[in-house]
């Protein structure tokens, strides 16, 4: 089965080259290199990677994203993040997607209106249906509204949210699942089902987040649902392994192989690797 995560965070060991921002979040350790990730999708049978830009590392430098998934265009890919408030970021977008192996924009609500739905985003996602490449959207539930307002205006834009708007156990599960429920209507929107591990109240195999997560594949669809592992999962969910989150995908989620296969890889492939 092919499998590819769509969500891994990296970390160079070098820097003086890739300097981090002052108090950065860090992995335990030091692990989280390219070199690290390498190593554990070949342990676990992963094919490729979605490289996800570290903001709580490097904020909006991404010459690590780039550098790395440009030297290693075989089984990653990078997605950027950028100031959607800053007006020089459609044309470093425009420039990231033609010399790296950028085919994503991490798009986030403006720093200074703190809303999804305004118009620096607007002008990141128009950009992004210009080159043709993915938005991810990382937010919570207060922008649920303006996601979908955004979600209306780019029908044919391909979108995936981010962590799900970080389902978690706890009293906001309900009302926030509701709302990832409710978007299953724009059909143009994609789940990533990283929020078991990170959003269950005990460790591997994270039972209590199954129910919430068969919910969501129920109403996108497994062809729009898409695995990641959250790597390193030492920082981001220590409670499980980087094999044991593929597992609870693999193994442990009642899913019939049809709907694993695109959770794990069809999905992906269609939205960041058709060549593979």
């Amino acid at each position: 089965m092919l499998i590819i995560d769509t969500h891994a965070h990296i970390y160079s060991p070098d820097e003086k080259k890739y300097p981090p921002l002052p108090k950065p979040l860090r992995p335990p350790g030091g692990k989280g290199s390219t070199e690290d990730l390498l190593k554990e999708i070949k342990a676990a049978g992963v094919t490729a990677v979605c490289a996800i830009q570290t903001q709580t590392f490097y904020g909006f430098d991404n010459r690590y994203v780039c550098d790395s998934s440009r030297a290693n265009p075989s089984w990653m890919v990078g997605v950027c993040n950028l100031n959607p408030d800053d007006p020089q970021s459609p044309a470093t977008l425009r420039a990231l997607s033609r010399d790296c192996a950028i085919r994503g924009y991490r798009s986030i609500p403006s720093p200074r209106s703190k809303k999804l739905d305004s118009d620096g985003p607007r002008r990141m996602w128009r950009t992004a249906a210009e080159l043709g490449i993915v938005v991810n959207v990382l937010m919570n539930r207060d922008n649920a509204a303006g996601l979908a307002t955004l979600l209306g205006e780019f029908p044919s834009l391909r979108v995936v949210l981010d962590h799900t708007m970080n389902l978690k156990a706890g009293p906001d599960l309900q009302p926030t699942l509701a709302e990832v429920l409710r978007l299953a209507r724009f059909k143009n929107l994609h789940a990533k089902l990283t929020f078991i591990p990170t959003g269950s109240a005990t460790g591997y195999p994270c039972a209590d987040m199954h129910d919430p997560c068969l919910q969501v594949i129920k109403a996108y669809g497994p062809e729009r649902c898409v695995w990641g592992s959250d790597f390193p999962c030492e920082l981001w969910c220590p409670k499980v392994s980087y094999t044991e989150h593929l597992r609870i995908f693999a193994k442990d989620l009642p899913l019939n192989d049809d709907a694993r296969s695109k959770i794990l890889g069809g999905t992906a492939r269609r939205l960041w690797f058709p060549g593979l």
